[in-house]
Formats: C-alpha cells, sequence, structure tokens
C-alpha cells in the first residue's frame, strides 16, 4: 500500500511525483525487485517443467505485479490511479498467500494438492475477486491536507485475515511433513521458515500500514523476499531442491553485481567510483569461478549418482540370481535326497544278504557303491544347509546343554573309525565339570562331529591320533580338535571357513570332499553366538580347530531364544 507526500504548486498536473526515487522506496522496491526477477528468470530457464517450479515462477511473477503496482501508487499524483492499483494489490496479496501454500503442499509432500482443497482456496478468493472494485473494498479517498490516503474497507481485513489463514495452514502441513518426512526434516524446516517469513512480513507491514495510517512502514515488508529467496537459494543448493543444481550460485552472484552496480548512480565522487568499479570486477572474476566450480562439483555428483545406481541395479540383479539359485540348491537338493535314501537302504540290504548271499567280487563293488551314496548323501545335506542358512529359514532350538556330555557322545561314535585308521582317539575332559550353557545342542555336536570326522581324515594312517578337549577359558568353553596329520599351509589358514575352499593337500588325501562342511559349521557356531578358527604349525606338524561359546549370551541371542 501507499502513501505519496505531494506538492500542488510543482506537481499538480505531473503523473508521477517527486517523490518516486526516495530512499526507502528505492531499497523497499528496486532491491527485492532485482533479487525476485533474477532468481525467476533463472527459475525459468533451469526448470520448466516441475509444478513445484511453476508455482514459484508464479509466486515470483505475482510479487513483480505487486512491486510494479505500489511503485505506481507512490509515483502517480492522481488519485484515479492510486484507487485503481490500491484495489488490485489486495487481490494480488490473496493470490500470493494461496498460491505459497499451494507450493509448500507440493514441495513438503510431493504430490499435488487434491481438487477439493483447490475449490476451498478458490471460494476463499472468490469474495475478493467479486467485490474489489467496489467501496466494500476501498471505502473513499482522503485529500484532506494534501494526504492521499484510500480509505480501506471490511474487504481489505477480510483479506489480511484470509493471509493470516493461509500462514497457519502452511505451518500445519510444516509440522505435519516434519514428522512424515523424517528425511528431509532440515530442507522442510528452511523451506517453510522461509515463506512464512516472507508472507509474515508482508502481510504485517499492510496490516500496520493499516492499523497506525503511516503506510511507509508497508514497504519494510517486501524486504521478506529477498530473505525467502536466500533460504530458498540455500535449500537448492544443499538439498537438490526443485532439481535445479546451479540456480542458488548464479543468482547469489548475479543479485550481487547488480546491487554492487546500482552503487554508481549514488556515488557522489571519482575515488568511490574506482572502488566501487574495483569491487564489481572482483565480484565478477570470483563470482565466475564460484559459479565453474559449483557446476564441475554438480556433474562428478551426477557421474557419481549415475555409478551409483547402475552398482544398486547390479547389485539387485545379483541379489536376484543368488536368491535363485539358493532356490535352485534347495529344491534340487529336496529331490535329490529322496532316491539317495531309497539307494542306501537298498544296498545296506544287498550287503545284509536279504536278497541272497553275495560273492565277493560283489560284496566289494556295492560297498564302493554304498560309499559314493554316502558322500552324495552328506553333499546333499550341505548344500540343504548353505540353503536354509542363506535364507534364513536354518532353524535353531536354543535350551542348557552340558558340553562334556556332547563331545563324549561324539568320541563314542567315531571310537571305531579310529581304530580303523590305526589313529588313537583321546577325550581329555574338563576338570572342575564345566557348566551347562545355552545352545542347540544338536547344531553343536554336528559341528564337533564334522570337525573330528575331519581329522581322522587327513590324518595319515598310524600316524599319530585325535585329540578332543573339552576347558573353561575365562567366561568361554572351549573345545579344542587336535591331530598329527597334514597340517595347514599359513597361506590357506585365511579361506579355509569359505564355501568350497579346500587345500591342496586335503583334497589329494580326500577326494570326496565338498569344502562345505568348515564353512557350514562356522554359521552354527556363529549362530550359537560362538566363534570358530583353526591354527597349524606348518605343514606335517598338525591342527588345530577350536570353539568357543561364551557362558553368558549376548543381548541379541537371549532375545531371538525368547
Amino acid at each position: 500500500m501507499g502513501m505519496a507526500i505531494c506538492n500542488w504548486d510543482t506537481a499538480r498536473f505531473l503523473i508521477f511525483s517527486s517523490n518516486v526515487f526516495d530512499s526507502l522506496v528505492y531499497y523497499s522496491h528496486f532491491g527485492p525487485f532485482a533479487f525476485a526477477l533474477i532468481f525467476g528468470v533463472f527459475l525459468f530457464l533451469k526448470d520448466r517443467k516441475s509444478l513445484s517450479s511453476r508455482l514459484l515462477l508464479f509466486i515470483i511473477a505475482t510479487f513483480l505485479i505487486y512491486i510494479f503496482f505500489d511503485l505506481i501508487i507512490w509515483a502517480t499524483e492522481k488519485s484515479s490511479y492510486t484507487m485503481f492499483f490500491w484495489s488490485l494489490q489486495n487481490l494480488m496479496e490473496s493470490i500470493i498467500g494461496a498460491t505459497a501454500l499451494y507450493l509448500t503442499y507440493v514441495f513438503i509432500t510431493g504430490n499435488d494438492i487434491s481438487i477439493n482443497k483447490k475449490i476451498l482456496i478458490s471460494l476463499l478468493l472468490l469474495p475478493i475477486m467479486l467485490f474489489m472494485s467496489t467501496k466494500i473494498n476501498l471505502a473513499f479517498y482522503n485529500l484532506t491536507n494534501c494526504d492521499r490516503d484510500a480509505v480501506e474497507g471490511k474487504l481489505a481485513s477480510y483479506s489480511y485475515f484470509l493471509q493470516i489463514i493461509f500462514a497457519i495452514w502452511i505451518l500445519i502441513i510444516t509440522i505435519k511433513g516434519f514428522f512424515r518426512y523424517k528425511e528431509n526434516r532440515i530442507k522442510i524446516a528452511l523451506f517453510s521458515l522461509g515463506i512464512l517469513f516472507f508472507l509474515l512480513a508482508l502481510s504485517w507491514g499492510n496490516i500496520a500500514g493499516n492499523i497506525t495510517e503511516d503506510w511507509r512502514l508497508s514497504q519494510y515488508g517486501f524486504f521478506g523476499m529477498p530473505i525467502f529467496i536466500g533460504f530458498l537459494s540455500y535449500v537448492i543448493v544443499k538439498y537438490k531442491a526443485f532439481d535445479i543444481k546451479l540456480l542458488g550460485a548464479q543468482a547469489l552472484v548475479f543479485a550481487l553485481v547488480i546491487l554492487i552496480g546500482s552503487q554508481f548512480f549514488f556515488i557522489q565522487n571519482n575515488t568511490n567510483r574506482i572502488l566501487t568499479g574495483i569491487t564489481l570486477f572482483l565480484s565478477l572474476f570470483f563470482g565466475y569461478f564460484l559459479v565453474k566450480s559449483v557446476k564441475k562439483e554438480n556433474e562428478r555428483k551426477e557421474e557419481l549418482q549415475v555409478m551409483s545406481d547402475k552398482l544398486a541395479g547390479a547389485n539387485d540383479q545379483l541379489r536376484t540370481l543368488d536368491n535363485a539359485k539358493s532356490e535352485f540348491i534347495s529344491i534340487a537338493s529336496h529331490q535329490l535326497r529322496t532316491p539317495l535314501t531309497a539307494i542306501k537302504g537298498f544296498i545296506s540290504l544287498l550287503l545284509e544278504g536279504s536278497y541272497g548271499k553275495l560273492i565277493p567280487q560283489q560284496e566289494d563293488v556295492l560297498n564302493k557303491v554304498y560309499t559314493s551314496n554316502e558322500r552324495l548323501v552328506n553333499l546333499v545335506e550341505d548344500l540343504l544347509n548353505i540353503s536354509r542358512i542363506e535364507s534364513g529359514r536354518m532353524e535353531f532350538k536354543y535350551d542348557k546343554w552340558d558340553m562334556d556330555k556332547i563331545c563324549q557322545d561324539v568320541i563314542d561314535t567315531f571310537v571305531l573309525r579310529a581304530k580303523e585308521h590305526k589313529l588313537d582317539l583321546e577325550y581329555i575332559s574338563p576338570n572342575p565339570p564345566v557348566p551347562e550353557i545355552m545352545i542347540d545342542g544338536t547344531k553343536v555336536r554336528e559341528v564337533v562331529s564334522n570337525l573330528v570326522d575331519n581329522a581322522i581324515k587327513y590324518t595319515l594312517e598310524g600316524h599319530g591320533g585325535v585329540k578332543l578337549k573339552l576347558e573353561q577359558i575365562a567366561d568361554n568353553i572351549r573345545v579344542t580338535v587336535s591331530d598329527t596329520g597334514i597340517g595347514i599351509p599359513q597361506t590357506e589358514l585365511p579361506y579355509l571357513f569359505a564355501k568350497f575352499s579346500r587345500g591342496k593337500d586335503t583334497s589329494r588325501l580326500n577326494t570326496g570332499g565338498t569344502g562345505l562342511g568348515l564353512y557350514v559349521g562356522k554359521s552354527m557356531i556363529e549362530n550359537n553366538g560362538g566363534k570358530i578358527w583353526a591354527e597349524s604349525d606348518g605343514e606335517g606338524l598338525g591342527s588345530r580347530f577350536i570353539i568357543e561359546i561364551p557362558m553368558v549370551q549376548s543381548e541379541e541371542l537371549l532375545k531371538k531364544w525368547s
């Protein structure tokens, strides 16, 4: 809104008064006008498609028209001009508030506003559109003492009330978005703070001018636009809002150059002109490199983003293939296990003589078939275990178990096997006894059995033996399986528990091994809260496989058990 101070002796027949370039009017109108114009032009050139950008451009265009109308009100000496443009300004203020509400919703949610809300906003604006040119808007025009002041009616008060409603509505949308979109909280807060400051500054200036009848106060409200653009530029540069990468830096440099260049209109001596010229040159020079560096940085970020997206896509494909592989292995293993079990049963019946006495040659062949079938059964079981582990379908049933009893059962199982290989099999029980621990005893027994079985396999016949030792070390229960076998090279130790990992000498002694047993065992022990590792003094010097399980399990496992 505006009020011009007239001098009828000098300006009775002038369209524009002598106060057009008053210092306050200059800074309140031309500064925000330049900021908004530069920002709007860059916005239009950089992003013409998104709804957020179009709404923001509409707000800026409406604000520029609003400033132009207000400048005419301040400049003109004709009451008809003042009344006409003043009445239009009430409509412009409400449209800016409504569009700001629309923009805030789209910016925060990423969606267009519903048709019902669009109708509601239109209905709220309708009274101002219908009665804009009536006395309800501007009651009359006061020429007393040459102070040209239009007296506002109830419609103007409704416009101010509407702007406050829009601001509260924006605040509600912001609060909801702040709690709903937690990853974008800072971006939402900065954007909403800027646009609320702009609206409140614009409304406060006009409301204060109406109450005090000093319309110069309204001019301070225009400074809300540069502040809003400052917030918005930071959000664009920092959070890549509006899909505009360089707008913030470019707009900042151009606005700085224009503001510095405008000082030439007020400089009174050559020294200041030279200093201002140097400042302008430096701003152009460093501004150019600033924009260039920001552009390069954005290009690198875009390249990295493209590579990251491709990598993410490749990872998704690999994950899909891995799941398909696991599913195939699971199905194939299930299908294989049934016939292999049947073959094993019939071979056992043949060897027992259930279908007649066998000659030695037949018995030898059947024993070889039985051994090969047993290897296939073990392979299928390992593949099934891997499939269950990788898909998270392996079940663990935890309860209190006595590790001493588990170890003794394993020794009893392999004692005859050790004698066949002419090896000693010794169990060193703990003294004093170790307490019971919460584990899946079946899975742990399976792992210990596999370690003892491997120790027998990879120890040369008649060369020493295998020891199984159980002890308590601090707060852990430790199981150690040691042998006097071929040993493990130091280079192979780090890869021993990987899938299909087998040493050179181990493959020579045990051609039926798959390299899956240790991988499966490691997963089972870790799911019991423990760890497993191997030690060896070198090739030909034997090896030690060690399992440690804490007596007090972690909170994560306790939650899993509960």
